[in-house]
């Protein structure tokens, strides 16, 4: 689930506000915190500060949310994220790592 969904959950509809008076509780605009609760944006670090404040949850815990969400995103599509394994090479007898330093 979206963070954006427990933010309308948790935050706006428990507590009987209108996303016009979020926002305005949370000092940002309107358009920024729909963007958050339909899924076009995330929570930002300042976002999370801004909801502990506001609504007292943690500002860990959102973040952890998001954290946890864009996981889940990429993992659903981790067979496509193409990668080529690492494969330690031998040191030379000096100790010098032969691998190359990009």
């Amino acid at each position: 689930m979206h963070p954006g969904t427990a933010v309308r959950q948790d935050c706006i509809k428990k507590n009987g506000l209108s996303v016009t008076d979020a926002a305005r509780i949370l000092g940002v605009d309107r358009q920024t915190l729909s963007n958050l609760l339909n899924a076009r944006s995330g929570i930002s670090p300042e976002m999370a500060v801004r909801l502990e404040k506001a609504f007292g949850t943690p500002a860990r815990e959102w973040l952890i949310r998001q954290l946890d969400y864009e996981l889940a995103e990429v993992m659903r599509r981790a067979k496509k994220i193409k990668v080529e394994p690492f494969e330690p090479t031998a040191t030379d007898g000096g100790g010098n790592d032969e691998r190359r330093r990009d």
